[in-house]
């Protein structure tokens, strides 16, 4: 969790702010999982923050929604290509990709659980999702 919040702090993804009266505040939580190695055994324990979006009505909190995310159709037609040109192909992951991306409104979050400060929200110009 602390690695977490810690990327957080280094991408300036937030600034805690007093809590706004007229704006609506999203809630987060903590999503825990395992990481397993092949054999099945645990490697690592993994915690990801995340904003509790569902909260929001559409035309009120926001307008648009969309997530980066290549559509299955694409990647074929890609490795069909790089086949057909005896092209080699490499991957990447990029970690917390989704911190970097700046967001045109306020958005007004809690704390994360376990760090509270009373009747102060985080303002985040980055996107959380």
């Amino acid at each position: 969790m602390q690695e977490e919040l810690n990327q957080f702090e280094r991408s300036e993804v937030w600034e805690l702010v007093p809590r706004p009266s007229n704006q609506s505040v999203i809630g987060t939580k903590w999503v825990f999982r395992n990481k397993m190695d092949e054999n099945g055994i645990i490697v690592r324990n993994k915690a990801r923050l995340v904003a509790q979006g569902y909260n929001q009505e559409e035309r009120i909190d926001y307008e648009e929604t969309f997530a980066p995310v290549a559509r299955l159709e694409a990647i074929r037609m890609l490795l069909a290509f790089a086949c057909f040109k005896d092209f080699i192909l490499y991957q990447m992951d990029v970690k917390n990709v989704f911190l970097n991306g700046f967001i045109n409104e306020e958005v007004y979050v809690e704390q994360p659980p376990g760090k509270l400060i009373q009747n102060w929200h985080i303002n985040s110009p980055k996107d959380l999702a």
